[in-house]
């Protein structure tokens, strides 16, 4: 663990409270953060397509661009509660660093 404090939450939680004002102003920011997204993943796109060819001609994966990479996807993954009216919990418009973890959990 680093030395800043880390808070691991879960994103798709059931939250019965939800604030009708929110809903207006959802749709302006959810405005702000598609442009972003649509940017950022265009150039993950990019990089995507680059990444490919570094696989295929040197056998192995670029760090920079896997990076690059998972954190379009994280931030996508970041801002689908809010974006999917799951919560009233306005993620920042511009990306920030988390992590996504994959827990497999026995029913």
């Amino acid at each position: 663990m680093s030395d800043s404090l880390e808070t691991m939450s879960q994103l798709f939680t059931f939250e019965q409270k939800a604030r009708r004002w929110e809903l207006l102003v959802r749709i302006f920011y959810s405005i702000a953060i598609m442009i972003v997204m649509f940017i950022y993943g265009l150039v993950a796109g990019i990089l995507m397509i680059i990444q490919w060819f570094v696989i295929l001609i040197l056998g192995r994966r670029s760090m920079g661009l896997s990076e690059y990479i998972r954190g379009y996807l994280e931030y996508h993954v970041h801002v689908l509660s809010y974006t999917s009216w799951m919560t009233d919990k306005r993620p920042g418009i511009m990306p920030k660093t988390v992590k996504i973890f994959e827990e497999t959990v026995s029913e």
